[in-house]
């Protein structure tokens, strides 16, 4: 299918089955921007794998099936794959920077505050990437259990008992650095 046939197939008028590309993404461009914010804990990179993931949508709006899932989870998980793509592409780039950069250490900016709460950033921070992006699909964008087994490819109950045992690390964490201030 062409682009300008997809582009156009995208904001034709919605049936009863499935509603159009326009708007999918004004109903969840919010819930795909937050979910990316607190995957990467960036907001700026959030913005640009935003537009990434609304591009990739647009170009795959013809394999969308309503009877498949909700519009949100199959953004959420394209969001995901961009995400990591993206991942992937930092770790090669990175790789590629320590073989022929010089051996001095390079301090890194702190990444963008997206809950607007330092101890909770930090305390986030001490999770791994699979443990915040639980609490982001759970916690913060709010989807049940299949919808979120969904995006990650798991299992409903793996995701529960993955997101108890973050929770649990995430309490502990700020627990410590309410001792510590």
């Amino acid at each position: 299918m062409s682009t300008a046939s997809a582009i156009a197939v995208a904001v034709s008028e919605p049936t009863l089955a499935q509603p159009t590309f326009r708007q999918v993404a004004e109903d969840h461009l919010g819930t795909t921007y937050r979910y990316l914010t607190h995957l990467v804990s960036n907001r700026d990179l959030a913005d640009d794998l935003t537009s990434a993931t609304f591009e990739r949508a647009l170009k795959d709006w013809h394999r969308f099936d309503p009877e498949k899932g909700t519009p949100e989870v199959w953004l959420i998980q394209i969001a995901r794959r961009v995400a990591l793509d993206h991942f992937r592409s930092e770790g090669r780039r990175r790789g590629r920077e320590e073989t022929y950069a010089s051996r001095e250490a390079r301090v890194a900016e702190p990444p963008a505050d997206p809950a607007g709460d330092a101890r909770l950033r930090e305390a986030l921070a001490g999770l791994t990437r699979s443990e915040r992006e639980l609490i982001a699909l759970r916690v913060v964008l709010e989807l049940d259990s299949n919808e979120a087994a969904e995006v990650v490819g798991g299992s409903p109950s793996a995701v529960s008992s993955g997101l108890h045992r973050a929770l649990g690390k995430l309490r502990r964490e700020m627990g410590n650095r309410d001792e510590h201030a």
